[in-house]
């Protein structure tokens, strides 16, 4: 939570009563209810998160992920899979209608597993596992564009970027897409003994918001 202009400022998590973003996506009246309800309390929304749906976006989607989305779509990968493509897809429209500019997430990866194995995984193993990542998302982050609205991956373990150099391959992955940007979150850098300040050097101009803890 931070301070901006006298209110204490928060973001809405899209699972759980926080926010449904297919109602957000379909009315405004529904967006407007949430933002009156947050100004009763002295609260204002600046960003959605909606990591849960994201992380099915590329992840294998094993008995782990079941609890992420919807009943009928447990133990089904794909069918995860296309419930969080279009859920994502959902969350930009409703960010719009929320009058907010950004959406926090995760992104999933079909190669985190990479980051230490044995036998060892191939350059070409890796490289696959970002156009995996540029050919699922692209297509999201255009109904972000068309939405004027932009996606800050919460860089962080079991992400397509858990670090300064595997961030800057995501932005180069999806051409330096516009709608493609960080929700810097210092806390998970340190712990991986990540030098935070030479990551906002490194990509200061793709972060979009900031997490406080």
């Amino acid at each position: 939570m931070a301070k901006k202009m006298g209110y204490d400022g928060l973001e809405l998590a899209c699972w759980g009563d926080h926010f449904d973003v297919v109602k957000g996506a379909e009315s405004v009246e529904y967006c407007d209810e949430k933002k009156k309800l947050l100004a009763d309390n002295g609260l204002q929304v600046w960003a959605i998160s909606n990591h849960l749906a994201g992380q099915l976006v590329c992840d294998p989607n094993d008995a782990r992920a079941d609890g992420f989305g919807p009943a009928d779509a447990a133990g089904d990968p794909e069918k995860l899979r296309a419930w969080a493509i279009e859920t994502m897809k959902l969350t930009a429209k409703a960010a719009k209608n929320l009058g907010i500019s950004v959406v926090n997430g995760f992104t999933g990866s079909s190669i985190w597993g990479a980051f230490y194995s044995f036998p060892p995984w191939t350059d070409d193993m890796v490289a696959d596992g970002y156009k995996d990542f540029a050919a699922k998302w692209i297509p999201i982050l255009d109904v972000f564009v068309e939405n004027d609205v932009k996606f800050g991956l919460e860089v962080h373990p079991t992400e397509i970027a858990y670090d300064t150099y595997t961030a800057l391959a995501a932005v180069e992955a999806v051409d330096g897409h516009p709608a493609f940007g960080i929700n810097f979150d210092p806390s998970h850098l340190v712990w991986q003994m990540v030098d935070s300040a030479d990551f906002v050097r490194s990509l200061g101009d793709r972060i979009f918001h900031v997490h406080m803890k």
